[in-house]
Parts: structure tokens; C-alpha cells; sequence
């Protein structure tokens, strides 16, 4: 199948609208690299994107700088595929590349390495650690055609889960460099074990 110049147009997501009950505050304000972590993973982004987008509750709308673009979730779906459809729903023709707020770990250069492996004929690139050998759908690239595919899914599966729905799909699975970039900070313990690696670094 020949790639349309739509299929080509890539935008970036940061998902940040979670309500981060296990870490006890706003994963997306942590600061570990001098900026509010949204933004970090959003000036990230920006870097490779056509544009960029703050996935966030309406509440949250009042705390975001007038710089930073931003999708309010409009709450249709459940749990992350919220923020991912919220954002198809505006831009249907494009990719997106989706990230959550809470990889402190994500460099440029794996976001750049999952870029050049995408294959925009898959519902989904996406990246997995070698661990889990299980795609990771908020470090991924979602195609339009997978989202439009997801919302099928989503009216008659049991789960909401994304995870669950690309395991099902037709997806392409890529290893960074070192798992270590999707090491997720959900709580205390682990905002305490990214400090330390980001020291040793």
C-alpha cells in the first residue's frame, strides 16, 4: 500500500490528565529535568513533531502556559484511550505519537529511534521492553486508521485496556536501546529510584 501524505503526518501527544492517586500528586508537575514533567516530554517532542499537544483535564486547563497547545479530554472513553481519542477526534487524518507524563527516563534519541522504525501500515508502532516483550501503547505511534480501529474495539470489548487492544492488532514492536527509558514513576518508590539513575547518569 502506497503512504498518503496524511498517513506521513505525524503529532505529538503528552498524555497528562491522569489523576495520580499511587504517587499522592500530579506526576505531570514532578520536576527531574529542570521543567514540569509534562513539559519536558513535550519540548521533547516538539523537537520531531509537525505539532505537539498537553492531553488534560478541563481543570487542569488554568495551570497550562498560553505556549503550550493543549487537548481537554472530552471524557467519552475510559482510562487512557480518553486522552488518545479525545485527541483523533480533532486531528482524525494524522498519527500520533503518544506519550505518557510519567517516563522521566524518555530521551530524544529513543523517541527519534521509534520514529525511524514506524511503520505507518500497522495500527500502532510501539515500543516494548525486553522484559515484558508486551507493547507499551503510551510510548507509541498511533496510527489514524488504528485509532479509528480502536474505537470499534471499544464498543465491543470487555476491557478498556490499550495495552489489551494492540496485543490484538496488527502492530510493530520495537526495543530501544535500554529498557530503562520506559521505566514508569507511579508512586514515592519510584520517584526516589528515577533520581538516583538520573544522578548516576
Amino acid at each position: 500500500m502506497k503512504e498518503t501524505h496524511s498517513q506521513k503526518i505525524l503529532y505529538g501527544l503528552v498524555l497528562s490528565g491522569g489523576k495520580s492517586a499511587r504517587m499522592g500528586q500530579d506526576k505531570g508537575v514532578i520536576q527531574y529535568h529542570d521543567l514540569p514533567q509534562r513539559e519536558h516530554i513535550y519540548n521533547l517532542l516538539s523537537r520531531v513533531c509537525e505539532k505537539t499537544f498537553l492531553s488534560i483535564r478541563k481543570e487542569q486547563a488554568s495551570e497550562i502556559s498560553k505556549d503550550i497547545a493543549t487537548i481537554i479530554d472530552k471524557d467519552e472513553f475510559k482510562g487512557p484511550f480518553n486522552g488518545l481519542l479525545s485527541a483523533h477526534n480533532i486531528y482524525p487524518e494524522v498519527a500520533w505519537f503518544v506519550l505518557a507524563c510519567d517516563l522521566p527516563l524518555i530521551n530524544i534519541n529513543a523517541i527519534k529511534q521509534l520514529i525511524t522504525a514506524r511503520d505507518s501500515e500497522k495500527n500502532a508502532t510501539a515500543f516494548a521492553t525486553r522484559k515484558s516483550g508486551l507493547p507499551e501503547p503510551l510510548a507509541a505511534i498511533w496510527e489514524p486508521h488504528g485509532l479509528a480501529n480502536s474505537i470499534d474495539y471499544l464498543e465491543h470489548a470487555t476491557s478498556s485496556c490499550p495495552r489489551k487492544f494492540l496485543i490484538n492488532s496488527e502492530i510493530k514492536l520495537v526495543y530501544p536501546m535500554d529498557d530503562i527509558v520506559l521505566m514508569n514513576a507511579n508512586s514515592e518508590e519510584d520517584y526516589r529510584e528515577v533520581l538516583s539513575k538520573l544522578e548516576s547518569i
